[in-house]
């Protein structure tokens, strides 16, 4: 087969995204897992520490019948030790592909650049592309249509911008709510918008919280402060502070809104407790379906489904 990468939302079309979604479901009902890693060894490469990330893809490679290396931040200290193509020459000689979470989504370009084996995007600072899955996985389990209204409030990080990209996809209204400044990066939102104007959907980027709520279908939230902007934390919890997900807030939207959050929370900040554990919230089954969503995309990549 030919060289599949997963570096960005938008390496799959939207079809190809649905199919993604559709196997996921069809695991998580039981269906028998293809061992299309059988004999193949993966390396997962973490800038970043996860729960969430590392146990769902190290599961989800044995179920498929693959092994793995796990690096720890400490471990090659992507581009510092060593430049990133020379880690990514000697990884090609020994294993099969990359899971990489990482912060610049440039290591990710060199990783694939270089290493004749898949890479796949576990999260940089552009793009959460295998959270957007599995999110997209849990709005199809709970409502059965892909067109829906997604307020996300807070930050236009990462995750925001994959959410961003695959409700444009799907033509559905993605409206962000963020302090000035906070916003995605232009040419991502521009990237979005001229999607959206192919499949009827709409992007909207607001200062007003209680504005974007209206009418949504899901509320979404993440942290205020990502890894490496721990030097930002104070200046961030005051900014945001008028954008936490309460239930002052969730007077403003529907009253069947689910509520959504990629986990960790930071509970009492971004989300406050009792809103994150009301029978709105679908933050669990978010998780879950990571697992889910993993096998789903190396099936995708290593077996051409």
């Amino acid at each position: 087969m030919n060289k599949r990468d997963y570096l960005s939302v938008l390496d799959l079309a939207p079809e190809e995204t649905k199919a993604v979604i559709e196997e996921a479901l069809r695991y998580k009902r039981g269906a028998e897992y293809p061992k299309v890693l059988q004999g193949k060894h993966l390396a997962l490469i973490f800038e970043k520490p996860s729960l969430r990330t590392r146990v769902t893809f190290e599961v989800a490679v044995r179920k498929l019948g693959g092994s793995l290396t796990y690096l720890a931040p400490q471990d090659i200290q992507l581009g510092k030790r060593e430049p990133v193509k020379d880690v990514a020459r000697n990884l090609a000689r020994w294993i099969d592909g990359v899971i990489a979470r990482v912060f610049e989504q440039e290591s990710l370009e060199v990783l694939a650049q270089y290493l004749p084996g898949p890479v796949i995007n576990a999260l940089s600072d552009q793009e959460h592309p295998c959270q957007a899955l599995a999110d997209y996985m849990t709005i199809w389990e709970t409502v059965h249509r892909w067109r829906v209204r997604l307020a996300f409030i807070g930050d236009g990080n990462n995750v925001a911008t994959s959410l961003m990209l695959m409700t444009a996809m799907f033509g559905g209204t993605f409206v962000l709510a963020c302090p000035p400044g906070y916003e995605p990066p232009r040419t991502v939102v521009e990237k979005a918008q001229e999607l959206a104007k192919k499949t009827g959907g709409n992007i909207q980027i607001l200062h007003d919280p209680k504005q974007a709520v209206k009418g949504a279908d899901f509320i979404y939230t993440d942290v205020w402060t990502s890894m490496g902007q721990e030097a930002e934390a104070e200046e961030r919890r005051k900014v945001f502070q008028p954008f936490q997900v309460n239930p002052e807030l969730l007077q403003e939207a529907p009253e069947d809104v689910k509520i959504m959050h990629c986990l960790p929370a930071h509970r009492g900040e971004e989300i406050t407790d009792d809103v994150l554990e009301s029978e709105h919230s679908l933050v669990f089954e978010q998780a879950e379906n990571r697992l889910h969503t993993a096998m789903a995309i190396l099936v995708r990549v290593y077996g051409g489904r």
